[in-house]
């Protein structure tokens, strides 16, 4: 995820600089389980402690209650890394 600082104060902020996220795309939570093969409740139970700065977001539409869970490239690189480690540890479990 790419975040850039704008030069130039906003008058109305005070002075202060603003930070713009530059996320342009996400992947939903079944289309990182389906690419990482495994289920999408482990996907969300991996993800569960990551925040938005993570690259994690909960995505809403206007018929969708409970929303669904997205990922940018970064938050698939974390939940990569997370199904590793929980690969790693079943297995030395078993």
């Amino acid at each position: 995820m790419e975040l850039a600082v704008r030069e130039a104060a906003a008058p109305d902020r005070g002075g202060l600089t603003m930070q713009r996220n530059k996320v342009h795309h996400v992947h939903t939570v079944q289309r990182v389980a389906k690419d990482l093969g495994v289920d999408e409740d482990l996907i969300h139970e991996l993800t569960l402690g990551l925040e938005p700065e993570d690259g994690v977001i909960w995505v809403y539409g206007v018929d969708d209650d409970d929303g669904t869970l997205a990922f940018t490239d970064e938050g698939v690189e974390e939940a990569q890394l997370l199904l590793e480690e929980y690969n790693r540890v079943t297995r030395s479990e078993a």
